[in-house]
């Protein structure tokens, strides 16, 4: 009988051995299919774009400050674009930090169990929103209500498609953050109740300075989102280039202007042919645009990393 049981507790644990190694399989190749893909898109990038600086200087594609691919005479300054990323991806965050961060600290500080049940699946639902969906709110309903309390804004405007951009990205700014102020332990709250300091203090005193590492990587992945969004600022913004200035602020706002996601898709879509130069800057801002998200998201990881308190 002690044979028979032996054997099969044998056999069981060669059965899970087997499935522990299947599953450790497929997990790894996962992980090696992920890692060719996002090779294979720099691969792609990088191959196409040094097609396009034999053509085009480095130097006159990133200090250029004229963008026109397709009309004579042919511009390549890509820093009209950056400058319109960058500003609308300022303003989003103007409205996305405070107000993600505001309903990071009520979910984790302040709402009951049963309200943190509702406004956090309403939060996620905000984020499933198809960003086409965003973009056409703005050019029908933000831009008429811009124009309705005074300010002269054009069809298609920067101002409107920051609102919206900033909306969209609220949920990851929250979310990320109340995770990051979850964690913290209640330790450090009883502490801070203990020396006399009220609710409001432990909140913005201990517990938000205790997760800022993880709450400064969630407003940099955030931002980075903000930068690669393309339909938003494609329908709110509009496709016309032009280069921001502190000297023309705020007044640009209230006019149109392109991103370089917004441009790749004009790239994309238009009646350039394939192996032109023209076609080939699409790649070259493709390339732009990841170096820079690629280097906020290595800022967010250092930081994480650097800053991240260890609760023992």
């Amino acid at each position: 009988m002690s044979t028979e049981t032996d054997t099969l507790d044998l056999e069981d644990g060669a059965s899970r051995s087997l499935e522990e190694r299947v599953i450790e399989t497929l997990l790894f190749i996962s992980a090696v299919i992920s890692v060719f893909v996002t090779l294979g898109i720099i691969y792609t990038l990088t191959a196409d774009a040094i097609g396009f600086f034999r053509d085009v200087s480095p130097l006159t594609f990133l200090l250029g400050s004229e963008w026109s691919p397709a009309i004579e005479p042919n511009q390549f300054g890509v820093l009209p674009l950056v400058t319109g990323t960058l500003l609308v991806t300022v303003l989003s965050a103007l409205i996305a930090i405070p107000v993600g961060l505001a309903a990071a600290i009520y979910l984790s500080e302040y709402a009951s169990s049963r309200i943190r049940s509702v406004i956090k699946p309403a939060l996620e639902v905000l984020a499933g929103i198809p960003t086409v969906v965003y973009g056409y709110f703005g050019l029908v309903y933000i831009t008429p209500v811009l124009d309705s309390v005074g300010l002269n804004v054009g069809t298609f405007n920067v101002l409107s498609a920051s609102i919206m951009v900033g909306v969209m990205i609220i949920p990851m700014v929250s979310s990320l953050s109340e995770d990051a102020m979850s964690a913290v332990p209640d330790e450090l709250r009883q502490a801070g109740y203990g020396l006399g300091a009220t609710k409001f203090e432990v909140s913005t005193g201990v517990v938000v300075p205790a997760a800022a590492s993880g709450i400064f990587s969630a407003f940099i992945l955030a931002l980075s989102r903000a930068i690669g969004e393309t339909m938003i600022v494609a329908v709110a913004m509009g496709q016309r280039s032009r280069m921001f200035s502190f000297e023309s602020f705020p007044g640009i706002l209230l006019e149109s202007g392109q991103t370089m996601t917004a441009a790749m898709v004009q790239l994309g879509t238009s009646d350039v042919s394939a192996g032109t130069t023209a076609y080939s800057a699409l790649f070259a801002i493709g390339l732009t645009l990841f170096v820079i998200t690629f280097l906020m998201n290595l800022t967010a990881e250092w930081v994480a990393s650097r800053y991240q308190e260890e609760y023992r």
